[in-house]
């Protein structure tokens, strides 16, 4: 009989159609059904002795709340018995609701129940906790998960157990995970725990990857690349990464349309076993990042979500260094500025932020400038290593891209059907803030522009971190920040910004509450099993 390995996982919802995520233990059929009479059917696909289903649930009515079960073969196996938590649900969406989004990024998968947690309580274990608590109360309608889902070099001692039974650990990547195999264990640690499985199985989710769910600062150069791809063990844990990301993390962030129309979903799904379909995919992603893109579009009514890919996708070439390949960005700009006036929000999601503190930025473009060889040779060899060491690698470490950014924002937010905010969502840095840009006068846009950085849910955030950051944004840091520019022969940024909010340290969650042209942001704190303290909140809009 099959069992349910993995899931469910409730990803894309829209007014009368879902999908829903599963991983089962042996080829089998699913099936999705839905206490209104809704439901859907798929079969397994398998990769690499993995079998897998996402199922598209239809008859949804919008504005109702469905409580779901999940059948393998006929068999219910979800609920699971005994259940403690509330029946999962799908919520449709109405014409005119509100839409609540809850982001953050950096989620280190929660210890066992009896271990102490090291690193205070999960976020989305509480929210989840308090969403059990009070199934009727105010839950968000989709949750966006802003990268570093995994961590694929920090595992946990569970993992390293595991993976010592496995292989032997003083062969390289020691610790950190290997192959296919491996990141399966990661999603299973991960997701597994119940009070995130029964949360995923209930919220719709978006997401998308940063550097942890491959390694740390992943695609940070072209030296740093070619260094990589000169250790053995590289190409399979960059395969690895990219296929399990496709299969547990990318398909469910499509539309019932575009899987429908995906050719490799086709082909994984019809093959006995997809594996090397799927590996075909990664080594083409690999050797021509510009042949595949991770981004995509949600719309949630008169709510645009563009999910940015700041990693695979960027040119490392330090003459023609950008965040974003040229179809990536000539993509997002056409998503920008598609339809003016249909939309009253536009989100872009990106694992990097946008603004930083003073400091950092002109610290990364004075870095970029030196790598590119702007103060000689010896300059170029010290930026290089001191990027690597500093982690010097956001939209500043990018000049081009960061101006591009700046230039689409601007244009995206004006006119007379200016969307009445835009927001940059984002995460990485391990605290929270909020920064607002300023334009030259009589050049900035209509719409209200917004840096909102959440981060971690579940996550360390050393001293460190926490005093530079708190100093990177005072008035000494900017004069030490626009020296180090100068010294690289950078330009001022076509804008500048000021802190607004924050820095927050903790495990925590950002909520943005979206109706019509209001917008109303809440920043939330875990505190204990089932407690997040709202410790700032404000209206963005009237």
């Amino acid at each position: 009989m099959a069992e349910l390995r993995l899931g469910p996982l409730l990803r894309y919802v829209d007014g009368s159609t879902a999908t829903v995520w599963v991983e089962a233990s042996r080829p089998c059929a699913v099936r999705v059904r839905g206490a209104d009479g809704s439901g859907g059917e798929a079969r397994t696909f398998q990769v690499a002795g993995h079998h897998y289903a996402l199922v598209t649930v239809t008859g949804l009515t919008p504005g109702t709340t469905t409580p779901y079960e999940v059948h393998l073969d006929g068999t219910g196996v979800w609920p699971l018995p005994g259940s403690p938590f509330p029946p999962s649900v799908i919520r449709t969406p109405a014409d005119g609701d509100p839409v609540r989004l809850a982001f953050g990024s950096c989620r280190w998968a929660a210890p066992p129940a009896d271990e102490k947690d090291p690193v205070g309580p999960d976020a989305l274990d509480t929210l989840a906790a308090r969403m059990a608590a009070d199934p009727d109360g105010e839950r968000p309608d989709v949750l966006v998960l802003l990268g570093d889902q995994v961590y694929a070099d920090e595992t946990s001692k569970a993992t390293r157990r595991w993976l010592a039974a496995r292989r032997d650990l003083s062969d390289p990547p020691g610790n950190e995970v290997a192959d296919y195999e491996e990141y399966t264990r990661l999603y299973y640690e991960s997701w597994l725990d119940p009070e995130v499985r029964w949360l995923l199985s209930t919220v719709p989710s978006c997401m998308i990857f940063d550097d942890h769910d491959v390694i740390d600062d992943w695609n940070t150069s072209a030296a740093w690349l070619a260094d990589m791809r000169a250790t053995p063990w590289w190409r399979e844990r960059l395969l690895s990464g990219l296929m399990s990301y496709w299969v547990h993390q990318h398909l469910g962030n499509l539309s019932p349309a575009e899987l429908a129309a995906d050719l490799l979903f086709a082909a994984v799904r019809e093959a006995p076993d997809g594996t090397d379909e799927l590996r075909s995919f990664a080594c083409k992603a690999d050797a021509d990042p510009a042949s595949v893109r991770w981004s995509y579009r949600r719309d949630f009514g008169r709510v645009r979500l563009l999910m940015v890919d700041t990693r695979a996708a960027r040119v490392l070439d330090e003459e023609a260094r950008s965040m974003l390949d040229p179809g990536q960005a000539r993509w997002l700009r056409e998503q920008a500025l598609d339809a003016p006036g249909s939309y009253d929000h536009l989100l872009i999601g990106t694992s990097l932020p946008w603004l930083l503190p003073h400091l950092v930025h002109d610290a990364e473009a004075w870095n970029a400038a030196l790598c590119r060889g702007e103060r000689g040779e010896r300059w170029a060899r010290f930026g290089e290593d001191l990027r690597r060491r500093a982690d010097l690698e956001h939209w500043a470490a990018f000049p081009s891209s960061f101006d591009a950014l700046t230039e689409l924002i601007a244009e995206a937010g004006s006119g007379p059907d200016a969307p009445a905010t835009v927001c940059v969502l984002s995460g990485d840095v391990h605290h929270a803030y909020i920064a607002e840009p300023a334009w030259p006068a009589g050049t900035g846009p209509d719409a209200r522009v917004l840096q909102l950085t959440c981060s971690p849910v579940h996550n360390a955030i050393p001293l460190a971190i926490r005093l530079g950051f708190r100093f990177g944004w005072s008035g000494l840091a900017r004069v030490l920040g626009r020296r180090f520019a100068g010294h690289g022969c950078c330009p001022k940024p076509p804008i500048d910004w000021r802190r607004t909010g924050g820095p927050w340290f903790g495990n925590q969650l950002m909520t943005l509450t979206l109706r019509r042209r209001s917008a109303r942001l809440r920043l939330e704190q875990a505190r204990g099993a089932a407690r997040l303290d709202v410790v700032a909140e404000s209206q963005l809009t009237p």
